[in-house]
């Protein structure tokens, strides 16, 4: 009786603040959500999930589980939009704005003071050391997220060839990314659709031997909460400001500055980035880094592994290795302004463009999604995109592979097949040991990510002195 009576006060509550739970302590808990946020969009997935359901009871299983699915079928980092998904279902607009705000700020100040320290002191012994180690470590830790997402996505046969075929398109033929998702999305959706058993989603983010949470026992319960309706007035009076946020700032760049500023070229690129990269974050990272070094120059192949090693030992995100591009095109060109003040103003602009569209995708179609709820076409169409990320990030770690472990590396083509050859005789033996023991310390040894990283950072200062 008083269970019921406790219930029922908690829906008067909440019926008369529109709010699921008190935004003090929701501001608190996104805080310290931020602060835990390492090692890449399961890590930070699993941290959310411990803390938003198991420990809080705010939302149930269920409902994580299907704001997560539409988060994944978005493009840009499917974590930061849970995030602000999750925080605009208890808090309403606010309460996503401030979610989405607070995962981002950690990882944002982090990265810019290691690109300052890159930049001024990249010279160093020391410093070179240590980012020598963290290519070896990332390198590592990029394979064995092939095979904990693969792992989960590859299921059966068919799932297996989509993220084959990804694989082949994107590694030999050179096919768009942003194609191969959109593809793959299609098969999945009408695969779903005709209610095939291997397209249905399965699996989940469950965190301990206790059973999921049901939704109906969670705080926010299993109906939709009002300001959670479809409200087509509401969606396109909020998306059409956040599209005049994101968008006006990279027009008036392109006008005043012209189409090939620094500026301008960032503005656009990143925002085409936030369109059309579907599949989380190592997919993006796959296209971006092809992008930056190969058609902008704007860094090293290197050098962009050294971003994603900020990036894994920081708070946040793991896409805000963004910033750190955005930084060293800055920095290498940067007109009229000194080199710095140029770097952290591409830095502020790369992480604007980068994260704001999350927000719109959220905001313009997260009451409708709501009502879509157990949609099997949805879901066919996300296990089909999933399992096409294996084949993209398979990808990534090959070509990750080749310019850590090969000082040389040339483009051969054979027909319409163009094909990065390694110089084997330009092979960097301490490169292939550091690596080695990486992959050992993560396999067999079961280190954490965090750990592996310091543990190889700090064997690249030794190596580096030792020369």
């Amino acid at each position: 009786m008083m269970t019921d009576l406790t219930k029922t006060s908690a829906h008067v509550d909440r019926a008369a603040s529109e709010d699921v739970v008190p935004l003090s302590e929701a501001v608190k808990v996104w805080a310290r959500v931020a602060a835990l946020s390492f090692g890449g969009p399961a890590g930070q997935i699993a941290v959310m999930h411990r803390i938003v359901v198991d420990e809080k009871r705010w939302v149930g299983e269920q409902r994580f589980l299907h704001a997560l699915n539409y988060c994944m079928v978005l493009p840009g980092p499917e974590a930061h939009q849970l995030a602000i998904y999750i925080g605009w279902l208890l808090n309403r607009t606010k309460g996503g704005m401030i979610a989405g705000l607070l995962f981002v700020l950690p990882g944002f100040l982090s990265i810019l003071a290691l690109s300052y320290v890159y930049v001024i002191f990249g010279d160093v012994n020391a410093i070179e050391g240590m980012f020598f180690g963290l290519k070896c470590a990332v390198l590592a830790v990029v394979i064995q997220a092939v095979f904990r997402i693969g792992s989960r996505a590859l299921k059966n046969e068919v799932m297996v060839a989509i993220a084959a075929t990804a694989f082949v398109a994107i590694f030999f033929f050179h096919i768009p990314f942003p194609l191969i998702i959109i593809g793959a999305g299609i098969i999945g959706y009408f695969g779903g659709q005709a209610r095939l058993k291997r397209f249905t989603p399965g699996g989940g983010h469950k965190s301990g031997p206790n059973a999921p949470l049901e939704d109906k026992d969670s705080v926010l319960g299993e109906d939709i909460p009002k300001h959670a309706k479809p409200n087509l007035a509401w969606s396109l009076k909020v998306s059409g400001a956040l599209a005049a946020l994101w968008l006006v700032p990279v027009a008036t760049l392109v006008l005043l500055l012209g189409w090939n500023n620094i500026f301008s070229k960032i503005g656009l690129f990143f925002s085409q980035m936030a369109v059309v990269t579907f599949g989380g974050a190592y997919a993006v990272l796959a296209y971006v880094a092809q992008a930056a070094v190969e058609n902008y120059g704007w860094l090293r192949p290197g050098e962009m592994l050294d971003g994603l090693g900020m990036a894994e030992t920081t708070p946040g995100p793991l896409i805000m290795v963004t910033q750190f591009v955005g930084f060293l095109a800055g920095y290498r060109d940067p007109g009229a302004l000194s080199p710095l003040m140029a770097a952290t103003l591409a830095a502020l602009l790369t992480t604007w463009v980068t994260f704001l569209p999350s927000f719109l995708w959220i905001f313009a179609g997260a009451p409708f999604i709501e009502k879509m709820r157990g949609n099997e076409a949805l879901g066919g169409a996300m296990s089909a995109i999933t399992a096409a990320v294996v084949g993209v990030i398979l990808n990534l770690a090959a070509w990750f592979g080749l310019h850590v472990l090969f000082a040389e590396v040339r483009a051969i083509n054979y027909g319409p097949l163009e094909l990065d050859v390694p110089a084997f005789s330009s092979i960097v033996v301490p490169s292939v040991v550091l690596t080695l023991l990486a992959a050992f310390a993560i396999f067999r040894l079961k280190l954490s990510v965090i750990a592996t990283l310091v543990l190889s950072a700090t064997a690249g200062i030794a190596w580096q002195a030792m020369g």
